[in-house]
């Protein structure tokens, strides 16, 4: 299949024929093309003005109106978590100023207590002292009234012993007593 040829000659082209070229850049048609631009541009620009602009504006204005209200809605509940912030650290400092009292308080009242048990415990055992001081001193007395009784029954036995004749009572007493009051 052939293709058709363009005619790129400058030959001239008989009235009422078409030069091959693009028709838009003809001069003939200028005017009608120019009338029919103005045409559109005007029926454009007021289809523009009087409908899509207005509703483009209405939108942008909707959408700033929605952005400024979230920001002061933003800013709203920013305050907001800031308040409540303050007051959960008031809150915490609270506490802990409250458990730190309590805290105080039960050292306190058990430093109180250990030292009432301690004292109770001192003096129950001072008691248990003053009884065992008094126990021992008797047991004392006791095991020296009975010394010189065994030291005169042991000295009359080793004497008996050692000279094969009892002593008699009076001279083993005399002289365990002289041997004690000299000790």
């Amino acid at each position: 299949m052939a293709e058709p040829k363009l005619n790129t000659s400058t030959e001239h082209v008989p009235a009422g024929e078409h030069k091959a070229g693009f028709p838009p850049f003809d001069a003939h048609s200028f005017p009608s093309q120019l009338t029919w631009l103005v045409i559109a541009f005007v029926l454009l620009y007021v289809l523009m003005a009087k409908w899509a602009l207005p509703q483009v504006g209405g939108i942008i204005e909707s959408r700033q109106k929605r952005i400024d209200d979230d920001v002061a809605e933003a800013g709203k509940l920013k305050a907001q978590s800031d308040e409540a912030v303050a007051t959960y650290e008031k809150a915490l400092a609270d506490a802990r100023a409250n458990a730190q009292a309590i805290a105080n308080q039960t050292r306190d009242t058990q430093a109180a207590a250990a030292e009432a048990r301690r004292k109770t415990l001192e003096d129950e055992l001072n008691a248990k002292l003053a009884e065992a001081e008094k126990t021992i001193a008797a047991t004392k007395q006791a095991a020296m009234s009975n010394v010189q009784g065994i030291a005169e029954d042991a000295t009359r036995a080793i004497v008996e012993r050692l000279i094969g004749v009892a002593p008699s009572d009076k001279a083993v007493a005399d002289a365990v007593g002289g041997a004690l009051k000299r000790s």
